[in-house]
Order: C-alpha cells, then structure tokens, then sequence
C-alpha cells in the first residue's frame, strides 16, 4: 500500500526549498509518545509505510499509530543512459518534505519502554536523526 495524493493540481513540481523549522505537527496531539525529527529533508512513501509495519508489528495488535506526515511532493527521474534535454523526466515516486521539529509518528496505549523500542525500530528505517518524546500539557 503506497501513500499517494488521490488527486493533484499539477503533475510534476520543482524541487523547492527546505529552510526553516516546521509551521505544523510540532506538538503530540493524539498519542501519549512521539518520534520527532530533527533534520530537514525528503521522507518516501516507501520508507513511511516501512515505519508503520515496523511499529505495528512490534506492537503485536496491541496501542494505536497515528502517522502525522503525508507524501504529497511527486518526484521525477529520467531514464538511466539518457542524455541531457528533452524535457523532465516522468513522476517517480512521492515524499513528504520534513523540516526539524515535525512530530512523524505518534502511539498511544502501550507502556513507554515497548513505545521507545517500536519507535527506534521505525527511526532505523528513515535516513534522518529522530528523537523520542513524550506528550506534555500545554495551556
């Protein structure tokens, strides 16, 4: 199952830039436990879905996962061996574009040990440095 926008306006985009810090999810707001990221960067639909079976599976149907990011960036590639022009390449694969402080992934339900493994699990997965956190009350 791969994530992908239903429907988008455009069917390629440019690269776009990636500075600053996160305007959304940089708060737990559903879970009790979270997995924020610490660097900016390009998260695949791929390596998020490998997440959520990792957390799962670790879980053994048992807590909740909540995944707070969804790939709606389509990315290109041309062909191997082809030479430079001719347009851009057709769509690849899609990502979602993080910045520090996004909260990925969120689980409730389990205690705080079986949360930090399954969550350290599903960091091993993505290419960017994670922290574990905790939800705290805000006023």
């Amino acid at each position: 199952m791969t994530l992908m926008p239903k429907k988008t306006k455009h069917r390629k985009m440019q690269k776009g830039t990636r500075a600053g810090l996160t305007k959304a999810a940089a708060f737990i707001d559903f879970g009790e436990y979270g997995m924020q990221v610490l660097e900016r960067g390009w998260i695949t639909s791929q390596q998020i879905e490998a997440c959520r079976v990792a957390i799962t599976r670790f879980f053994n149907r048992r807590g909740k996962v909540w995944i707070r990011i969804f790939p709606d960036k389509p990315v290109t590639k041309k062909p191997a061996e082809t030479r430079m022009g001719k347009g851009k390449g057709n769509l690849d694969h899609w990502v979602a574009v993080v910045k520090p402080g996004r909260i990925l992934f969120e689980v409730a339900n389990v205690p705080r040990d079986v949360a930090q493994d399954a969550l350290r699990r599903a960091a091993a997965k993505l290419g960017l440095k994670t922290r574990f956190v905790e939800r705290v009350e805000r006023v």
